[in-house]
């Protein structure tokens, strides 16, 4: 079903991904007891740092070089504390900035001065998170959304027409879809366009309330256009959701007759952006205004449509708009990069209590409740950044039309929806992780991290509520379980849906074997070294997937032979674990991203620490999920305590490598922008140690009061 195949990775030039600049040099009374790292410790493997950032930066390095660049760029960061409407000014500027700079064009078509590089496009926009959240998202809602609108439903005459405007800002526009009444449900949306034979046009209104269109970018102050979506109506026949061009605002900035609109106003997060409302009342719009690739309307009213069935046309209209999810998905991945360098920047900085000696702090970084804080957090990251990188493969492929069929499309939407979720809700994990990991310093604007937090929260909610999505992932494995019983060979992509029966994946894969092993002989040892092997760790994560969509579907056999209600309602008493099954299946697509990119990696020293971040990253995954794995009888009791047990030990074994993990991200202190991370805070703690060490020296400092009794 989903392919995430592995595929060859082009050849590119350029230097090395930017990392932490080098330790300013310290005399040796005030010089710390450093953090144990692995150029210490003769028998490490130590991480090609330059190497494996460079294999981070994934297919689109070079591009991902230039974009950092651009981020770097003061005049486009964020500057914080401004009000919402200097932050909103100044965003507005910063497009317009892009536009004139060239760098907007990736994805636009060659004839009107783009690269039609999808791929590209999207890592490149997706590095504007480092500048400013807001910049990336009012980006995206621009030329991701409103050009993209009109570029993938729109047909030559709309691309000449309103294109141009479009890429040079021009004409600032918003993508009129969400309704406050509905929000992932588009199919049901209430706005209305009923085509009038007589005049040859399309008349847009919104009926009441709940269909007014709401949280739109753009739409507050400085959209002068929308893409609208709306019913689409003629001659009495509703042909479901279509897009229109609609001009919103004349010159002047004020509204055109029969628009209407309120400002959202402040928000949790993402201030640099005009979030709006907007109504319609019987405005008119031309017939050639109809963004018609999938569904045109003849002068006389007559639907005519290439895709013939009205659900494939609906869902294939909304796959080309996929781009929205892969963006968020790399940004969201980026956000949480960049908070972990920031957190254990300071934590391998920052001293705190003396329990291994009567003279020196801890740096906390050492503390293994620190460790567990932080360093899985950053095994999950570096899955994402693998798995990130094979969504884009994919989706250039899509849109490029390299790989353009209709199951492709099918496999690119699951896939967003898979691992869209995933990430967005782990940048908010993270971000909040890191923050308290930094004590107050975190809670400080200056140190970014809480800035971040709050313009990544809507994140889980943009493009699709993620519970929304992960249901659109089950009901797809659901399709592919249902199609193996009709015929074998079918959806052979999807190596995880069950094959034969529900029961195959345990006891055809060895599993049980390997249960019973442990049982029989009582071997931690044996346990640690079956979870280490890399099938092992396939199989358990694979059979969960399997076993669930299995069990659920068993239920729901019979399902659509029930009246509409009883169907329905047999479906919602299992919707919780259709979605847990789609987020196991999400969480399976990272961990195979992930092992493939360890076999692409050559370096001897960095491919040890990344196999253990990897294991990191899977065993994590069973110990959450480890009353599942004991209550089904995948994994008896003693290997289930030797998975903590063995986190434990990989933890340690890596906390040595985890500046080096992170600086791989190539974030510089532009980038950042964390007063924290920039080696202030070792410059404090050195003149600390300095002072008392010089006190003792000389023989001034105090005694300690119990030291006398």
């Amino acid at each position: 079903m989903v392919d995430t195949a592995s595929r060859t990775t082009p050849t590119t030039t350029g230097g090395r991904p930017a990392t932490a600049p080098p330790k300013p040099a310290r005399d040796e009374v005030a010089a710390p007891v450093p953090a144990p790292r692995a150029d210490a410790q003769p028998s490490s493997p130590r991480v090609d740092v330059e190497r494996l950032g460079r294999q981070l930066l994934g297919t689109w390095a070079d591009i991902r070089i230039v974009a950092r660049e651009r981020a770097a760029q003061p005049d486009l960061q964020r500057i914080e504390g401004q009000s919402m409407e200097e932050h909103r000014e100044r965003v507005l500027w910063q497009l317009k900035t892009l536009a004139a700079q060239g760098a907007v064009l990736k994805a636009f078509p060659k004839e009107l001065g783009g690269d039609d590089d999808h791929g590209g496009n999207i890592a490149a926009f997706e590095e504007l998170v480092l500048a400013d959240p807001s910049l990336q998202i009012k980006s995206g809602v621009q030329w991701g959304l409103f050009g993209a609108a009109v570029l993938h439903l729109g047909t030559e005459s709309h691309h000449r027409t309103f294109l141009p405007d479009i890429m040079s800002m021009k004409v600032p526009g918003a993508f009129a879809m969400t309704e406050t009444g509905h929000g992932s449900d588009v199919a049901a949306i209430g706005t209305t366009a009923t085509y009038d034979e007589a005049k040859q046009q399309f008349v847009i209104d919104t009926p009441f309330r709940g269909a007014w269109k709401d949280y739109l970018g753009n739409a507050a102050v400085h959209g002068t256009a929308a893409v609208v979506f709306a019913q689409l109506t003629t001659k009495g026949v509703n042909h479901g959701v279509h897009a229109f061009y609609v001009p919103l605002r004349n010159a002047k900035g004020g509204f055109l007759e029969g628009i209407g609109g309120e400002d959202d106003g402040l928000k949790g997060g993402l201030n640099g952006i005009d979030n709006g409302r907007l109504h319609f009342t019987n405005v008119r719009v031309p017939r050639e205004n109809l963004l018609n690739r999938y569904g045109s309307v003849a002068e006389d009213g007559t639907y005519s449509s290439p895709i013939a069935s009205p659900g494939r046309r609906f869902f294939t209209m909304l796959g080309t708009l996929v781009q929205g999810r892969v963006s968020l998905d790399g940004a969201a991945t980026s956000a949480a990069a960049m908070g972990l360098t920031i957190a254990i920047t300071y934590g391998n900085q920052r001293r705190q209590f003396n329990a291994a000696s009567d003279t020196e702090e801890e740096v906390l970084l050492d503390y293994q409740r620190h460790q567990r804080r932080l360093i899985p957090k950053l095994a999950t990251t570096y899955a994402q950044v693998f798995a990130h990188d094979e969504f884009l493969v994919k989706f250039d492929a899509v849109f490029s039309g390299k790989a353009d069929t209709d199951d492709d499309r099918q496999d690119l939407e699951t896939i967003a929806a898979a691992l869209k979720p995933l990430s967005t809700w782990h940048a908010l994990e993270t971000l909040q992780e890191a923050r308290e990991a930094t004590g107050g310093a975190g809670f400080l604007a200056e140190n970014r991290i809480v800035g971040l937090r709050q313009d990544l929260d809507v994140y889980v909610t943009f493009e699709g509520d993620n519970n929304v999505l992960l249901q659109l992932v089950a009901k797809r494995l659901l399709t592919d379980f249902s199609k193996q019983f009709a015929n074998a060979d079918a959806g052979a992509m999807a190596r995880y849906v069950v094959q034969q029966t529900a029961d195959r994946a345990y006891h055809g894969t060895g599993l049980r074997r390997l249960a019973q092993t442990i049982a029989d002989f009582g071997s931690t040892a044996r346990s640690v070294s079956e979870l280490r092997d890399e099938n092992s760790q396939r199989q358990i994560l694979t059979d969960r997937v399997e076993t669930m969509i299995a069990e659920i579907a068993g239920r729901l056999r019979d399902a659509r032979k029930l009246p509409k209600a009883d169907a329905a309602a047999a479906f919602n008493r299992n919707q919780n674990e259709l979605i847990e099954a789609a987020r196991a299946h999400a969480e399976l697509l990272q961990w195979e991203a992930f092992t493939r990119g360890l076999a692409q990696t050559t370096d001897l020293g960095t491919k040890q620490v990344l196999t253990w971040v990897r294991d990191l990253f899977g065993l994590g995954l069973i110990e959450k999920h480890l009353a599942w794995y004991l209550i089904h009888g995948r994994l008896s009791p003693q290997r289930a305590q030797a998975v903590t047990a063995y986190i434990d030990r990989l933890i340690e074994r890596l906390r040595p490598h985890a500046q080096d993990l992170v600086d791989a991200f190539g974030y510089r202190p532009e980038h950042l922008r964390a007063k924290i991370a920039t080696g202030v805070e070792q410059e404090r703690q050195d003149e600390a140690r300095a002072y008392y060490a010089a006190q003792r020296a000389a023989g001034t400092l105090p005694a300690p009061e119990k030291s006398k009794k």
